[in-house]
């Protein structure tokens, strides 16, 4: 029987397979798509096993646990990325850990981290989080309201706006998913020319294990992959 190890080498090396026949299938380069590993699954030592995959880049969706495995020896030198809800009083325990934050989801939550940035003298990366789908459960802003946001992101001077993240809707199908996925990009690509000097949105992160094909073909950058990477041993 296959070990632990052994599953989550060949689950990586299928996942990443699968991003480089969607870029190609898109007439992408794959190397332009990042693989986040989800690894809020499992704890450090499982996590580990991605690490010794390849997987340098892992996905935490609580800070909490973000912090725990932060301190693990076995993921040292680990990229870390937070890609779900930041409450403001967890921003200053989070920001020197952090490579990216995918979900920023409020005026008052970019207020906060670029009031922490300046007293602890970083430039975070972040991801504004937009509700494409315009489901009622999920967070985010609504693609009107990031219009009416993107020219007061210049008064967040500490904060380096790399992109924008959206998820799929719950109950859609893959048509459904890519639809959404072409709305954060068709956003992107209106807002892109007038953005202020702090804000690139060269990041699209979106796409996960059940509908990531679809949001290669709309230009994903960065796909956050969990419970593929896992078959098998959860």
């Amino acid at each position: 029987m296959p070990t632990a190890q052994q599953l989550i080498a060949d689950n990586v090396a299928r996942v990443r397979d699968e991003i480089g026949a969607a870029a190609r299938a898109a007439g992408r380069d794959p190397g332009e798509i990042k693989l986040v590993a989800v690894s809020k699954y499992v704890d450090a030592d499982t996590a580990a096993l991605l690490v010794q995959a390849g997987c340098r880049s892992l996905g935490e969706a609580r800070p909490q646990q973000l912090w725990e495995k932060a301190e693990a020896s076995s993921l040292a030198g680990v990229e870390w990325h937070l890609i779900g809800r930041l409450q403001r009083n967890k921003i200053r325990r989070t920001l020197p850990l952090v490579s990216l934050i995918h979900s920023v989801d409020s005026k008052r939550l970019l207020a906060a981290l670029d009031e922490e940035a300046a007293a602890a003298n970083l430039t975070p990366q972040l991801l504004l989080e937009v509700n494409c789908s315009g489901d009622t459960a999920k967070q985010g802003f609504a693609p009107e309201e990031v219009r009416r946001l993107l020219p007061t992101l210049a008064n967040y001077s500490r904060l380096s706006i790399a992109g924008m993240m959206t998820m799929a809707a719950l109950d859609g199908d893959e048509a459904t998913a890519q639809a959404n996925f072409a709305s954060l990009r068709q956003l992107r690509d209106e807002l892109a020319p007038n953005a202020p000097p702090n804000v690139t949105l060269t990041e699209l992160s979106m796409g996960m294990s059940g509908d990531f094909p679809a949001a290669i073909a709309e230009g994903a950058t960065i796909v956050r992959i969990g419970s593929s990477l896992f078959d098998g041993v959860l």
